[in-house]
């Protein structure tokens, strides 16, 4: 498959960041990491954050600016709203990604400040003049495509792990790839459980980002290759090396079947919600008793607890979930929608709340055709299942209750009637 180009561009020493009025801290700023990276990749900044380095606590609210959060010495511009942050250093203090003591005051300099960042693609800064300060060869590392910690201090906070997870999906169209001695501290970190105290409300905030990239399958390949989606993700992890039958499945294992859905689902929508759903619509193949493998009869009920269970734990909001568990249960009869009968085409559409929710309903079809393309051989084919379906519930949304009460029927038997119109509607339009 053809790659885009990377496109680089050396930053531009005449042209300076836009200034503003406050001249004591404009003088002092530095702009660092993201910012900074994407320029050099030629890329727009999502945001801009500031290291304004000999300065005091005073000084900045002085200066008009406030101080947000009491763990850190971080401040919003009085007019802009960018962060502008003291330099500092940290020490590990406890476990955990929040278990850090920070120390910042006016003689702490900017090497020291980018020393304690993750990795050295985020560890560059630019002056006010636009010259590049890279003390920690990230630079050449944007460049050769490689994700590489600063120090040895990467294995103290947890949130590594992820966040050179999603940098690899974010970059993935760029083949983007971990360093071997940062990859070997991120095994070390799983093995000695550092990782197992990261809190629900932050895996889902990387994870999250992660879908939302362009290679969001990059994201977990990395952390399955380091150990932590045993960890973090055990439903997902149990998913590899389990068969599925290779005359449906060329590709055979059911947790790269599941990544192969997740980069079709890119390709047909930027929605948040399909891509979870795609991540997770086979979990319960992870359950299916070896001795009836390759075969995975039940997989959607068991799918179903599964996925319950994993949006319990991370706190996934609850649309996405709701999604998840509607395609999770009923991906199979998308398959079958030429075969099945028309009350049970209604009764589908009932079970996943298509008639109050008819986007939903959208949602999961984009859903099912990116399992049915998420196969060796079947990306680019096209299947009738999806034009049956939003025909079938065409017919089926033209029914209307207000008629069966017309015709004089009551309480139960009302919602009997219904369903009754609508799988005649959607045999006659079938």
């Amino acid at each position: 498959m053809n790659q885009p180009p990377l496109r680089w561009s050396r930053l531009n020493p005449s042209k300076k960041p836009d200034s503003a009025p406050l001249s004591v801290i404009e003088n002092s700023r530095l702009l660092v990491g993201g910012a900074v990276r994407d320029q050099m990749l030629g890329l727009t900044p999502r945001e801009h954050d500031w290291v304004v380095t000999g300065k005091s606590i005073e000084e900045m609210e002085a200066a008009g600016f406030q101080q947000v959060g009491k763990d850190f010495p971080v401040f919003l511009h009085p007019e802009t709203h960018d962060e502008y942050a003291l330099a500092r250093t940290e020490r590990k203090s406890a476990p955990g990604y929040r278990g850090f003591t920070v120390h910042a005051d006016p003689s702490v300099t900017l090497e020291e400040d980018l020393l304690r960042r993750d990795l050295t693609i985020n560890a560059m800064a630019q002056d006010s003049d636009g010259a590049l300060i890279d003390p920690f060869h990230g630079e050449q590392d944007l460049q050769q495509g490689i994700l590489r910690h600063v120090s040895e201090a990467f294995v103290e906070d947890p949130v590594r792990i992820l966040r050179i997870a999603r940098f690899a999906a974010r970059f993935g169209r760029w083949g983007f790839r971990v360093a071997h001695d940062t990859h070997k501290l991120m095994r070390e970190m799983v093995k000695s459980g550092e990782v197992d105290a990261l809190v629900p409300e932050r895996v889902w905030q990387e994870t999250r980002k992660a879908l939302e990239s362009s290679n969001p399958e990059r994201y977990f390949e990395v952390l399955r290759e380091c150990g932590a989606l045993q960890r973090i993700f055990p439903e997902l992890d149990q998913l590899f090396g389990v068969p599925q039958p290779a005359h449906h499945h060329p590709e055979i294992d059911s947790g790269r079947h599941t990544l192969m859905v997740l980069q079709q689902a890119v390709k047909l929508s930027n929605k948040t919600a399909i891509r979870f759903a795609a991540l997770v619509h086979d979990l319960g193949k992870g359950t299916t008793p070896e001795s009836e493998w390759p075969k995975h009869h039940g997989h959607e009920q068991r799918g179903r607890k599964l996925v319950q269970q994993l949006c319990k734990r991370l706190r996934v909001p609850n649309d996405l979930r709701d999604l998840a568990l509607a395609v999770t249960q009923y991906h199979g009869h998308y398959h079958r929608a030429d075969e099945m009968r028309p009350d049970t085409i209604v009764k589908m559409f009932e079970g996943i709340d298509a008639f109050r929710r008819p986007e939903r309903f959208e949602d999961f079809l984009i859903t099912c055709e990116a399992d049915q393309r998420g196969r060796s051989g079947f990306e680019d084919e096209t299947f009738a299942q999806g034009g049956t379906l939003r025909t079938a519930f065409s017919a089926a949304q033209s029914v209307k209750s207000d008629e069966i009460i017309a015709d004089g029927f009551e309480g139960s038997a009302i919602r009997n009637e219904l369903q009754k119109r609508r799988a005649q509607a959607v045999k006659n339009s079938l």
